[in-house]
């Protein structure tokens, strides 16, 4: 697998739709990744580079890091559009053959800064690729009754990735080098796995290891425990909680503590998993920026409807600081809340924070 030629903070342009329809095969794919119709939309235009993609998570077969090759995700998100509204709201991943690399002056015009990739080196077939074939290409299949099984790049990822072992360290250095993770970070992220494989030894450690992280690392800003269990006891039925609340508004998450009281011992909460990596949002004041209906099973390629609406908060992500086997994974998942973790405050009494 290959890696991207960009690093995080640089500057470049999506190429013109014409000229990625070329890299594509009848599928709308290059080198089995899809190029959604959701992207067109951003052809033509420029972006810096978020993080390089050179791993991901896997979210059709979970617990597992896989390697992605030449890729990156730019500041840009799926909004569904062609997919029946998913409201996932995924981080796209760009092919290098999608984009040129610019720079942005000081007057901050964009001026390319070597020549256009060429085309016909990335081309997969002489036929290309069209919109329709786009289009198309997002169902994998009707069945019988009408439902569809859609297809897209959260849905396919295996096919795109190759296996990634948490321990082959090349993948840390090149978060480094790429500029997607600190030195700090990894070193965190290093040294709380190594505390929590201890806790978790069987060895009669967990509690005080618990009780000392709870103790001492909020002292220099750190969240306690991050991975506590639900205090609802297995088979009584977790709280419900309705705010309603609308795009736009201002909520504080709840603490943690007060989370895990709306919790059974999976996590679980009407069947939404709070994960440890939302630990870190708690007690902070954050804007509501969507609330999730309708989203694409990435296992099945099923659409589902919650009969329960989750509630995404702006620039509130997985940064992955807790998740075995796929550290600092650059996806940036949206994290989804239920509305019991949240509480309404007035925009006098509170500041909203960026993740």
């Amino acid at each position: 697998m290959k890696a991207s030629k960009f690093s995080a903070g640089d500057w470049v342009e999506v190429l013109r739709k014409e000229d990625i329809l070329r890299t594509l095969d009848k599928k709308g794919q290059l080198d089995g990744m899809p190029f959604m119709p959701e992207m067109l939309a951003f052809c033509g235009k420029q972006f810096k580079v978020f993080k390089r993609a050179h791993k991901t998570c896997d979210t059709v077969f979970p617990i597992r890091g896989r390697r992605v090759s030449h890729a990156v995700h730019l500041d840009t998100r799926c909004d569904g559009s062609g997919h029946d509204g998913c409201q996932q709201a995924c981080l796209l991943f760009w092919k290098d053959e999608w984009l040129k690399p610019v720079k942005r002056s000081a007057s901050g015009e964009f001026v390319q800064i070597s020549a256009a990739p060429s085309i016909a080196g990335a081309a997969l077939t002489n036929a290309g690729c069209t919109e329709a074939d786009l289009a198309a290409a997002t169902v994998a299949s009707v069945a019988p009754n009408g439902e569809i099984t859609y297809a897209c790049q959260a849905t396919l990822l295996p096919q795109y990735t190759t296996e990634l072992n948490w321990w082959n360290f090349s993948q840390y250095v090149e978060d480094f080098t790429s500029g997607n993770t600190s030195l700090w970070r990894i070193f965190s992220g290093a040294v709380y796995s190594i505390y929590y494989s201890i806790s978790h030894a069987g060895i009669g450690l967990g509690k005080p290891m618990e009780w000392f992280y709870d103790t001492f690392h909020p002292l220099w800003g750190g969240t306690k425990f991050p991975r506590k269990t639900g205090r609802i006891p297995e088979g009584q039925p977790t709280p419900t909680g309705i705010l309603n609340l609308e795009p736009g508004e201002l909520v504080r998450v709840k603490s943690h503590d007060e989370i895990l009281n709306t919790l059974n011992p999976l996590n679980m909460n009407r069947g939404l998993y709070f994960d440890a990596e939302e630990v870190p949002y708690c007690g902070k004041t954050y804007r509501v920026l969507s609330r999730v209906t309708n989203i694409i099973d990435e296992k099945t390629g099923k659409m589902m409807k919650m009969g329960s609406p989750c509630i995404i908060l702006d620039n509130v992500v997985c940064e992955s600081r807790y998740s075995e086997c796929r550290m600092f994974c650059p996806r940036a998942i949206y994290t989804w809340w239920r509305e019991n973790w949240l509480e309404r405050v007035e925009p006098d009494n509170s500041t909203v924070r960026n993740g």
